[in-house]
């Protein structure tokens, strides 16, 4: 944190940050989040990794709180705001929360439990000032922030990360994606996600740029502040993509041709937290003039390996391993994984987390005995380039003793031209192993011939990833009412 300040003591005169209630320089941010911070140690010299959970609007009130939290010597603990009450719960009681900042339209949902909890509650107000004081020093190895994972498996476990953690993540990308103080950006990501804390907050913060604010996802909105002209880079999920392009090819033809001029002005654009669909890499290309970049992550690593900003960036690839970051491919053994065979990808480096928060034998269990982290995700290297396989328990298929990308299987299906998404899995088969079967969602629900599909499809599947004697894709057509998932094709059979 104190890397973070001194960062911000360059630029105090700049717009740090861009929120529906205005304009807020460096030197207001560390005004407001030492005010917070003050307030939060309440007469104690540090929090001393007290978790402290907070359910805060997007905008300078979370960044000020974030902040605060770090500055006091605390472990932050962001909420998500579109949870469940239980859910909620679950992460306060997990992390054994004793603060809880709310804004004061959450206050009402949390208030109950804060009282029940006999935790220490403060609602957001326009002055929560203080008399300044003395903030503690904050180290490097000190732990700063638990966020929870999609827990799809078992419960949700907590990633703790330190401190220096979080400035090897940044400073990896800001150096890789050559982020500059004259840069601006928009947020429309949720943050209890790595991807918006870090790839995008965080790196912009550090860097001394502005970070716009939207209180939520609106492709008119977002295409209205683009034609404005104040936005330099634009960060989101494939998901968004495919809604822009939605929203962009149902405007009149002047209206695309502003926003394609507009949008050919920005410096980067980049896609992550799922696989980035080919065909929606190619008309983004199309209408943006932007070949977005796409780069691999998680939770516990943050970014690992990036597409580059000067080069070559290829689709369907997640680029090469980020600078500080090493990257090996492990068999079933955690041995290397032959020479252009697909393997585990192993992680190691400083911005690697620190534990999962209280479970030790969990923690462990994901390293290997000299110091690796499983991902559990599988990939291949192509002419020195990675390629996700997908998550070895969900999207690597054993078919006739072979392994099978169901990730590609669905980049082919998404290019059949009455195929508007799928979703792709293995079932159990006693003489195969598992069988491929895909989901679809077709256009206007129009019926699929089986036997057409899988012709057509070994006809595209390279021979050498998918032998075709092997390939046996099963077919069930569903309404066009929105996006499949691996558990509706599970549920169909």
């Amino acid at each position: 944190m104190q890397q973070f300040i001194q960062q911000a003591n360059q630029h105090l005169n700049n717009t740090a940050i861009i929120d529906n209630n205005g304009n807020y320089t460096y030197q207001q941010l560390l005004q407001a989040s030492a005010a917070l911070a003050v307030l939060l140690l309440n007469n104690e010299p540090d929090l001393k990794e007290q978790r402290v959970a907070f359910m805060v609007n997007p905008g300078f009130d979370y960044v000020k709180t974030q902040w605060a939290i770090w500055r006091a010597g605390g472990i932050a603990v962001p909420l998500c705001l579109s949870h469940p009450l239980p859910s909620l719960q679950y992460v306060i009681d997990d992390t054994a929360a004793s603060i809880l900042i709310v804004s004061p339209q959450y206050e009402s949902l949390l208030n109950a439990t804060a009282v029940e909890k006999n935790i220490r509650c403060i609602v957001l107000q326009p002055n929560n000032s203080t008399t300044e004081t003395a903030l503690p020093l904050i180290t490097a190895e000190r732990r700063a922030m638990i966020l929870y994972t999609s827990g799809t498996t078992n419960l949700p476990k907590g990633v703790v990360t330190t401190h220096a953690n979080l400035q090897a993540q940044i400073i990896a990308l800001v150096n890789a994606w050559q982020w500059s103080s004259a840069d601006k950006i928009v947020c429309i990501l949720p943050l209890h996600h790595v991807h918006g804390i870090v790839n995008v907050v965080s790196c912009a913060l550090w860097s001394g740029a502005s970070c716009r604010f939207l209180p939520e996802f609106n492709a008119a909105a977002l295409f209205s502040l683009f034609k404005s002209g104040v936005l330099s880079l634009f960060m989101a999920v494939p998901t968004i993509y495919f809604k822009l392009i939605s929203h962009y090819e149902a405007l009149p033809l002047t209206e695309q041709q502003a926003l394609t001029t507009a949008m050919q002005q920005f410096r980067l654009m980049v896609s992550g937290s799922a696989a980035l669909p080919v065909t929606v890499m190619e008309k983004w290309k199309l209408i943006s003039g932007h070949s977005l970049l796409e780069r691999y992550g998680m939770t516990e690593i943050g970014m690992a390996i990036s597409n580059p900003y000067i080069g070559e960036r290829k689709a369907g690839y997640v680029g090469l391993p980020l600078p500080g970051v090493q990257i090996r491919l492990a068999d079933e053994n955690y041995n290397d994984a032959p020479a252009n065979e697909p393997g585990e990808i192993l992680v190691k480096g400083d911005n690697v987390f620190n534990e999962y928060w209280n479970k030790p034998e969990a923690t462990k269990k994901e390293f290997t005995t000299d110091g690796w982290f499983k991902t559990g995700d599988m990939a291949v290297v192509e002419n020195g380039y990675y390629r996700i396989m997908g998550r070895s328990s969900v999207d690597i298929i054993k078919s006739g003793g072979y392994k099978i990308s169901a990730l590609e299987i669905e980049e082919v299906l998404r290019t059949h031209p009455q195929i508007k998404d799928c979703a792709v899995v293995g079932l159990e088969n006693e003489e195969w192993g598992e069988l491929v079967a895909a989901a679809l969602v077709t256009n206007n629900n129009e019926a699929i011939d089986t036997a057409s599909l899988n012709a057509w499809i070994r006809e595209r599947m390279p021979a050498y990833r998918v032998p075709r004697k092997y390939l046996i894709v099963a077919e069930l057509p569903r309404n066009a009412m929105g996006k499949v998932t691996k558990n509706d094709v599970k549920k169909m059979f």
